[in-house]
């Protein structure tokens, strides 16, 4: 089967299809307002092009082929003071990158000169640092924070022993907007979205955004977002979608998108498997998560939209995000790399993590 295949794919608009289409926003939630919350991103630029990523994606490939946040630069933002311009390099730079390496027919060559291990060591090392931020936010405001603690273990007990949705994000989103709801004593007006704007980085931006963004980022992509994808949809569906293919689409999605107002986005095997677990199968449900974010991009995203929801609640969010991040590391096939990988980004940076990981993959190989 080829990748023309994909093109006959019906769409379809079942319920199965609606249930795959919110099953990854337990990851895309909490990164997105997360990283608006600490920075001057829009929360309704940010949100209006995944929206449309969305639906062109479904569109496009016909399949439900996820759109989530780039998460190491995501977790790096969150965690740090980082400037919008710096956010724009990042993006612009990772999506060049992989358009290029798309049209090159690259992919597999890369696959090879980057060894799991520092894939892994780079997902544990996000995950400690959303550890930090979730424990800082979690401090700010204890009482909501507890509740949302206890709705996370509930849903990942529950996520071990019954077949359930990955909605705890959803559900701690409503509990904070119900609670920002009555401290407030009703909701704010609606908030139409403001026109983009164009964001040019400054040359100090191109190279801070390079080395503390778009170096982790980009093996992270590389393996997770686009070769595990691409590998996934052949073992569960029986779809050929190359990895090149969604080498470029990733470009493009980051080239448009990002000097407008939004924030880096990527494909995910993680995504790929939520939306496939609970019932999507066609392009259809991509569409649908498109159609559902997008009023809440144009008339509810305002800043005074995001205050309703507390610190404490944020911070559970960023918790249940870090425990589904870092359970994959422990994957990893040498401890000493991802561990060090870990310690070193935790306390140094990802651009030391990774050249320390890279070093010690290599030195330990030539060691055995």
């Amino acid at each position: 089967m080829t990748s023309k295949d994909n093109t006959r794919t019906p769409f379809r608009f079942s319920p199965e299809e609606f249930a795959g289409a919110i099953g990854d926003f337990g990851t895309i939630i909490p990164l997105v307002l997360g990283v608006v919350l600490v920075s001057d991103l829009h929360p309704g630029h940010v949100l209006l092009f995944v929206a449309l990523a969305y639906i062109i994606t479904g569109v496009y490939y016909r399949l439900p082929v996820p759109v989530e946040p780039m998460k190491a630069i995501g977790a790096i933002v969150i965690a740090g003071e980082l400037t919008h311009g710096e956010i724009v390099a990042s993006g612009l730079i990772v999506g060049v990158l992989f358009l290029m390496l798309g049209f090159f027919r690259s992919m597999k060559t890369f696959q090879r000169l980057i060894p799991k291990s520092v894939i892994h060591g780079i997902q544990l090392g996000l995950a400690l640092i959303l550890l930090r931020t979730s424990y800082d936010f979690i401090t700010l405001d204890p009482g909501p924070a507890m509740v949302g603690v206890l709705v996370v273990v509930v849903f990942l007990l529950m996520k071990r022993f019954l077949r359930v949705p990955d909605v705890a994000a959803l559900v701690l989103i409503v509990m904070g907007v119900v609670w920002g709801l009555v401290a407030r004593g009703g909701a704010p007006p609606p908030d139409l979205i403001p026109m983009p704007k164009l964001i040019i980085p400054s040359l100090s931006e191109w190279m801070s955004g390079f080395w503390e963004l778009a170096v982790p980022q980009a093996p992270l992509t590389l393996t997770n977002a686009i070769l595990a994808t691409s590998l996934l949809f052949h073992d569960m569906m029986g779809k050929d979608v190359q990895p090149d293919r969604l080498a470029k689409s990733t470009g493009v999605m980051n080239i448009i998108s990002v000097p407008l107002g939004g924030f880096p986005m990527c494909h995910g095997a993680g995504g790929l498997a939520a939306q496939y677990r609970f019932g999507a199968r066609t392009g259809g449900s991509n569409i649908i998560s498109g159609l559902i974010l997008l009023p809440v991009a144009v008339w509810f995203s305002g800043s005074d939209h995001v205050a309703l929801i507390s610190y404490g609640i944020f911070g559970a969010m960023l918790l249940f995000v870090a425990i589904e991040l870092g359970k994959y590391a422990f994957r990893t096939q040498s401890v000493i790399v991802t561990v060090s990988m870990a310690a070193m980004a935790f306390f140094a940076g990802f651009a030391v993590a990774f050249v320390v990981g890279m070093g010690l993959h290599w030195g330990m190989r030539r060691i055995g």
